[in-house]
């Protein structure tokens, strides 16, 4: 059988589309909503702010000694729902995205509190998607946020690197960010072939440009995130 670099090779019964891209942050001094607003003018995307339920709070007060407790409170019972504090209801369907930029501040060396409540709630639903990560923070590392992120979207396919912008700078993160995109191949993740039709009596033995073997003799290909592949087999058909 023939090796079909699909890049250069795209068979009657596809078609090009753009898979479409959501960005989740939370933002308690600004400096994440500023990250955002700048990535928003580099990609086409969608856009979600979590918003804590109960207004008001200091949380620079005494230390941040409030983000501190609820920081602590998910650590000694991260499956427990009452661990983590109320946020505002989310309208948002995310079957509709096939890639997902988490956006994050940094507290006590993890992913901020509200914005772990909402991955505590909807992580599973983000099986199988493209899961970028963004980190603010003044000085710590950010392998605990990453940790976080993982441990909360159990299935997603994690984008390497995440990137980490230190507070110092974010007003003029541009160049950072458009870096980070050229680095997790964001073209190609998010730029894919969806399947209009398909052959039942073909098989697919599927690889990454690597070489890797993903499947083997399969019936479909639906399972397949959009990229690149080198497919054996008398018909190509990939899906987003």
């Amino acid at each position: 059988m023939k090796k079909i670099v699909f890049l250069l090779s795209i068979v009657i019964g596809c078609l090009s589309i753009n898979a479409k891209t959501l960005i989740v942050y939370y933002s308690y001094t600004n400096n994440v909503e500023k990250i955002v607003n700048q990535l928003s003018h580099q990609i086409e995307t969608d856009v979600v702010e979590i918003d804590p339920a109960e207004k008001g709070l200091d949380y620079a007060a005494n230390n941040y000694a409030i983000g501190s407790a609820q920081i602590g409170a998910i650590k000694n019972n991260p499956d427990d729902s009452s661990s983590y504090p109320a946020i505002d209801s989310v309208d948002v369907n995310l079957d509709e995205y096939d890639t997902i930029i988490i956006a994050a501040p940094l507290w006590w060396s993890q992913m901020a509190a509200p914005l772990q409540t909402y991955l505590f709630h909807n992580g599973n639903a983000m099986a199988g998607k493209n899961i970028g990560l963004i980190v603010s923070s003044a000085s710590s590392g950010i392998s605990g946020v990453e940790a976080d992120a993982k441990r909360l979207i159990p299935y997603g396919h994690f984008l390497s690197p995440s990137l980490w912008i230190r507070s110092s700078q974010t007003s003029n993160a541009s160049s950072m960010l458009e870096n980070w995109l050229k680095e997790i191949n964001y073209d190609d993740v998010t730029t894919g072939i969806e399947r209009i039709s398909n052959d039942s009596d073909a098989d697919f033995t599927v690889y990454n440009l690597s070489g890797q073997q993903l499947m083997y003799k399969s019936k479909s290909i639906e399972s397949l995130h959009a990229g690149i592949y080198i497919i054996n087999g008398n018909k190509t058909y990939i899906t987003q």
